[in-house]
Order: structure tokens, then sequence, then C-alpha cells
């Protein structure tokens, strides 16, 4: 279903991001990845994939990553704009004006860029030959509910529900579907990393599940799954959906 498409993914240095070019690699795609990261380079070399250093902020990154896939595979069959940041947990009123301008610009105004840089050459090549394209935003648990002490994150990602709701249905009979996926914490090495220098481990790891009803992290591969799912061109009719993978907390 993947064998010689061409696949976009931002953020792919580590992470969610790596796994996903992981997944789409095993599947027979032309990959370009992408991140601010020197590692991206790496991780392409592993995966015999092309790669760009990129800051999910600039907009004429984004146009440039465009211009590369489409030189690489003649088309975008797949955008992953998976490229983000969090912050450390604080209130509202404790949050540094540098934190809060930083997140915005790269968990919200980056995808904005992705998308103005993407939808027209989705447009244009669908349009010509009547293929079909998707768009899959990463985004979070707390764009659909209150995040506490991840204020301006919360705010950047409820955000990207917003932005792929309206792309999604500016673009409904275009041939291109727009789809969120909005993971709880995720057993990633940010993650890990968080609960590895916390004096208590399983107190550490307990917290961050407190308000999970299955009282467990995600696993990297559930999330990648989802994202399968959503940039398979057989699930042609869902689109404009935010799919939370989150125990079971947006459930209540």
């Amino acid at each position: 279903m993947f064998e010689g498409k061409t696949v976009l993914i931002t953020g792919a240095a580590a992470g969610l991001g790596e796994a996903a070019a992981e997944a789409f690699a095993a599947r027979g795609t032309k990959l370009l990845l992408s991140d601010i990261s020197p590692q991206v380079e790496d991780v392409a070399a592993r995966l015999g994939a092309a790669w760009m250093i990129a800051d999910a902020a600039s907009p004429q990154d984004h146009k440039a990553l465009v211009a590369k896939a489409v030189e690489i595979g003649g088309r975008l069959d797949v955008a992953l704009n998976n490229a983000g940041i969090v912050h450390q947990p604080m209130r509202i009123e404790q949050t540094p004006e540098d934190i809060a301008r930083r997140v915005i610009e790269v968990d919200l105004l980056g995808m904005f860029w992705a998308l103005q840089a993407q939808l027209p050459q989705l447009q244009q090549q669908n349009r010509a030959d009547g293929s079909t394209s998707a768009i899959i935003n990463l985004s979070s648990i707390a764009g659909l509910v209150a995040a506490p002490t991840l204020g301006i994150y919360a705010a950047a990602k409820h955000g990207v529900t917003g932005l792929t709701r309206t792309a999604a249905l500016e673009n409904a009979r275009r041939g291109i579907r727009v789809n969120a996926i909005c993971p709880a914490f995720t057993r990633t090495k940010m993650v890990a990393d968080v609960i590895s220098a916390a004096p208590d481990k399983a107190a550490a790891e307990a917290e961050l599940t407190r308000g999970v009803p299955m009282k467990r992290l995600a696993e990297r591969e559930e999330i990648i799954a989802a994202i399968l799912f959503a940039a398979d061109p057989q699930n042609s009719f869902m689109t404009g959906q935010t799919i939370a993978l989150d125990g079971g907390v947006t459930a209540y």
C-alpha cells in the first residue's frame, strides 16, 4: 500500500519521528527526513533515506522540503508533520516570554507553514492525475483537553486541532486528507530521560500516568500504528479527525 510512495517526515532525528521513518522505510517508500538536529543524517543513512536540516519555524525551510520531496519522488504522497517542542512544566503566569514565543513559533506557526507549503503541491498533483494524498499532523492530548502547567504548549496544540480541521474541510474535494494524531505521554527517549532523572523512577512514571485510566504510558509502536492507519489510502473517507491515543483520558 505504501510501496514507491514519497513520504516527508519532519522532526525525524529521534523519538516518534525516527520510529515513523523506520516504519515507512520498511514499507518501501521514498523517504525525505528533516530535523533541526544533525542527528537526522545518521537516521537517514541507516534507512537509506534523503535528509535535510530544517527549522520547523521557518516558512522557507518548509518550501524547500516540499521541493526536495518532489525532486526525489516526482510528487509528495504523505507528509507527517511531527516536529515540535515542549517546555518544562510551569504555570501560565510563570512562563517566560521567550519560551512562550518559541513554542508558538515551532508548534503552531511551524504547523501552519508546513501546511502552507505542502497544500499547493498536493492540490496541483492531485488535480493533474486524480490521485490522493495524506497529511498527518502530530499533535497531543494537550490539543484536546486542558494541560495544567503546560499552558502555552496546550494553546499551540489546540491551534493544531483547529488547523487540521480547517485544512481538511478546505481540501475535502481535492483528494487531500488531513488528520491529527493526539497521543498522551509516550515511552520515547525524551520521556524516558525525564523518568530516569527522577530520584524515584516508579513515582515519576506514576505521576505521568496519574490521569490515564489505563495507568501506563503509550508505547511508540501504538502511535506508529495510528500514523500508518491515517496515511493508508484505503482509509479514504477519514479526514479532519483528531485521533486520541490516550488510554481513555478523553472518555470522561
